[in-house]
């Protein structure tokens, strides 16, 4: 594989996260969308395809003979492959929270080598926090115009788990586990920053006992692991991308793999 230079390269995606936030923007303010459902009838809206043109165009020439596959181009799923490179994007991860209007949705931007998410950019431009990292890059939060180094929460003394889950998908399965984490405080929260949230330190864990595809994880695990966290299946290993299937196992992000109940 060629040599990336990834800090160089993360530092072109932060303007292109932007742009396509600035996309996504300018239709959310109009108050209004047409919602139309795909074949899985999941939704989609003018937002999702302003942001995936924004973002398919300018990630074409960064790393050149690096696919883009994208969550809204069924035609770029060619290009998932466990070798090699390739860029994996969700123009809009949450599209229920962008309809319902809540903020809590996310542009997630990410580089897949040799199956592994390496570097990811994760934007929620309705709130303006940009976070980005990768392991052995550490993990950046941007808000207005601070940006900081963040990294998972230390070990507590309290006991109380401070779980994330998701405001649209928590089922039976993901409840049970959450139930066998003992005492707890809850937070929701929308999209890829569940992640962040336990990036950041805000969060201690995120089980997701549910469906979700590549696209949904890349960029926000691999802020996860620069800021020290870990994203692994039920069995402890951390999930693999360009799989012959797009949707992911059963997975837990956590600060600290010790949390995850045996």
């Amino acid at each position: 594989m060629r040599q990336i230079d990834r800090k160089d390269l993360m530092e072109q995606l932060i303007p292109i996260a932007r742009t396509a936030g600035d996309a996504i923007m300018a239709i959310y303010r109009r108050g209004s969308t047409e919602v139309r459902h795909k074949v899985d009838a999941s939704p989609v809206t003018e937002a999702d395809l302003a942001a995936h043109c924004v973002l398919a165009t300018q990630l074409a020439h960064l790393l050149p003979g690096c696919q883009v596959v994208s969550e809204e181009d069924s035609a770029s799923l060619v290009y998932r492959r466990n070798t090699g490179c390739f860029w994996l994007i969700d123009p809009l991860d949450g599209t229920k929270e962008f309809i319902a209007r809540n903020g809590e949705f996310t542009i997630n931007i990410a580089l897949i080598e040799d199956g592994r998410c390496t570097l990811g950019v994760v934007y929620a431009p309705a709130i303006d926090a940009l976070y980005w990292g990768g392991a052995g890059l550490g993990a950046f939060r941007c808000m207005g115009a601070q940006t900081v180094a963040i990294k998972v929460g230390a070990s507590k003394t309290d006991h109380v788990c401070r779980v994330v889950a998701s405001k649209s998908h928590l089922n039976e399965a993901t409840q049970a586990m959450i139930d066998r984490l003992g005492e707890l405080d809850l937070l929701q929260a929308g999209s890829s920053l569940k992640f962040c949230r336990v990036a950041e330190g805000a969060a201690d864990i995120y089980p997701r006992l549910a469906p979700t595809c590549e696209w949904d994880t890349a960029a926000a695990q691999a802020v996860l692991e620069g800021a020290g966290g870990a994203v692994v299946d039920l069995q402890g290993v951390p999930l693999q991308y360009g799989k012959p299937d797009v949707l992911n196992p059963s997975f837990i992000a956590t600060r600290n793999t010790a949390l995850i109940p045996t």
